[in-house]
């Protein structure tokens, strides 16, 4: 094995495969890296087309290469039986000299001026896309004019990646400006505090919300409509709906323009594989359902989110010492609330609605080849890569897609019963303590704990990522389709949350993840909803049964199971 450079310093842990666990490598550079496991976008086994040509680390190495990052030079994946593992590929100590100082310069200009930018130019470009991609009348296409329209959307998935980075390392400039000011004003960073602090209540996840509680007053405010949700299933509650007059016609018209507008959301929005909320209304219509059962009060759940920031944004500012200038501390304190909404904004825009629509076009090229017998169905395209996707659309002869997809169908339902490692590789103090992205899975901690020998008792150890205390039944939760056997006031066990469970976070007392940090999707809205939360515990979906009694310290990041 190649020596690996002394900046990398000690080697901490390797794994390189074993008989239970085993790993392909393709070079020594490969083995040299710590490659982990990406839980947190991806926790089931990837389907090969997204793996190809969706993976967010695609454009990583323009991410790296706009901002003159003096860390790191790219970010790749690796697919290691059938689950996602990346790895941050470091830069030499030269490069890191040379544009340090580059990269210092330009930093806070992105901190200062990104929110103009996404509001006047980069949200409107993107709401353009979208309806470049959303007006295509491909059934009316020719499968070679398809596959043009095709390139077209990946050249937008691009674009849009693209700007995602933009956006996350300007957030990421605007929370350090925020926390050197607090040092050097205050003296000391609270973490939860300023986690409390740092929420969003005016963004579209909010509008998505606010739009299905306006469905169920519908709903409440109709006998026929009323009649129709005493239903036992979403499907039948939909049949009651067409035959329920003029108000179930316009009712169902009105979950079709909610699907239209947040339907663009599915089990995980990294995938290309998954059904979307507009393809399928059942998942729009068990929310609602749920809303009307428990009477969901939109505005006295946003209020009581306003009022945990504001009291938390008052305990701040009541730290800063008398007769101290605070100005700049205030400045940075404006900038970082007015960037909040953006990590629920850009979900909404990139991550569930790109992904969403390449979904639609590659479905629709999808459909063109099963007609023409070259697939077994539509969805079978998510089984092939970019390149033989090309070749099948224009020589029948060339491959055998239909032998393809039924090897690769088979793979992927077998790796379902991997139980994927933390992380494989190499592990060097510079990965666990100088690059920094990791600390959003949970590290170090988590390979610290992974380290550890086992304790005894049931108590499970994770990040702490929503501060407060919650004690109640536990219920464990595969895919949204479960939504509906969540009750109020239990404590949601999950491998993770995507954008497409914000909608049960209004029905549950806390909740615990496999994966996660505490910049996550599950820790942000967690604390925006006020929800005790542990993420990153790794074992909490195989140690927790529903039915468990379960304690969850979101301050200390511990779950006790109590039977």
């Amino acid at each position: 094995m190649a020596e690996l450079p002394a900046f990398r310093g000690r080697v901490l842990a390797q794994f390189l495969g074993d008989a239970s666990f085993a790993v392909d490598w393709a070079s020594d550079d490969e083995r040299n890296q710590m490659w982990w496991y990406d839980d947190l976008h991806c926790p089931n086994p990837i389907s090969p087309l997204w793996f190809d040509v969706g993976g967010w680390w695609h454009t990583c190495d323009y991410l790296f290469r706009r901002f003159g990052f003096p860390l790191a030079t790219d970010w790749r994946a690796k697919n290691v039986n059938g689950y996602v593992y990346s790895a941050v590929v470091p830069a030499e100590p030269a490069y890191s000299g040379e544009i340090g100082a580059y990269f210092g310069a330009v930093m806070p200009i992105y901190a200062s001026s990104f929110l103009d930018w996404w509001r006047n130019d980069l949200r409107l470009e993107i709401e353009r896309n979208f309806a470049v991609l959303d007006g295509y009348d491909d059934a009316a296409a020719t499968l070679p004019e398809l596959m043009i329209h095709l390139e077209n959307a990946l050249d937008i998935q691009e674009r849009h990646w693209r700007i995602h980075w933009i956006l996350n390392l300007a957030q990421f400039q605007a929370s350090l400006d925020l926390q050197a000011a607090i040092k050097v004003t205050i003296g000391e960073v609270d973490g939860e505090l300023l986690g409390k602090v740092l929420v969003s209540d005016d963004d579209r996840n909010w509008d998505s919300i606010r739009a299905l509680w306006e469905l169920k007053n519908q709903v409440r405010r109709d006998r026929a409509l009323r009649a129709a949700f005493e239903a036992d299933t979403a499907g039948a509650i939909l049949r009651r709906l067409a035959a329920a007059g003029p108000s179930g016609t316009a009712f169902l018209a009105a979950i079709d323009d909610y699907g239209r507008e947040y339907g663009n959301r599915s089990l995980y929005a990294h995938e290309y594989i998954y059904p979307l909320w507009r393809e399928n209304h059942a998942p729009i219509v068990e929310t609602i359902n749920s809303y009307v059962d428990s009477d969901y009060d939109f505005p006295a759940a946003l209020e009581k989110v306003r009022k945990v920031r504001d009291a938390a944004l008052a305990d701040l500012r009541g730290r800063v010492p008398a007769g101290a200038d605070a100005s700049a501390f205030e400045a940075a304190l404006d900038r970082a609330l007015k960037m909040a909404p953006l990590t629920p904004d850009h979900h909404f825009y990139i991550d569930q609605g790109t992904y969403a629509r390449l979904r639609l076009v590659f479905l629709a090229v999808g459909r063109k080849l099963a007609a023409l017998g070259r697939i077994g169905g539509a969805e079978d395209v998510f089984y092939l890569r970019y390149h033989e996707i090309r070749v099948a659309s224009a020589n029948s002869d060339a491959l055998d897609a239909r032998a393809i997809v039924s090897e690769r169908r088979t793979a992927r339902d077998l790796a379902f019963r991997v139980r994927p490692r933390e992380w494989v590789g190499t592990v060097t103090e510079w990965d666990l303590y100088t690059e920094p992205y990791k600390s959003l899975w949970g590290y170090p901690e988590k390979f610290h704990r992974s380290q550890a020998p086992p304790k005894a008792g049931d108590t499970i150890e994770g990040l702490p990522a929503s501060a407060g205390i919650a004690e109640g039944i536990a219920r464990v939760v595969a895919s949204p389709a479960e939504f509906d056997l969540v009750r109020p006031g239990e404590i949601l066990v999950c491998k993770m949350t995507s954008p497409s469970w914000i909608v049960v976070f209004t029905k549950i007392r806390g909740l615990v993840t496999d994966a996660g940090g505490a910049l996550s999707h599950p820790a942000v809205v967690s604390r925006e909803f006020g929800i005790p939360a542990v993420v990153g515990t790794t074992l909490g979906t195989h140690m927790i049964r529903t039915g468990d009694r379960v304690r969850v310290n979101g301050s200390l990041g511990t779950v006790e199971v109590l039977r």
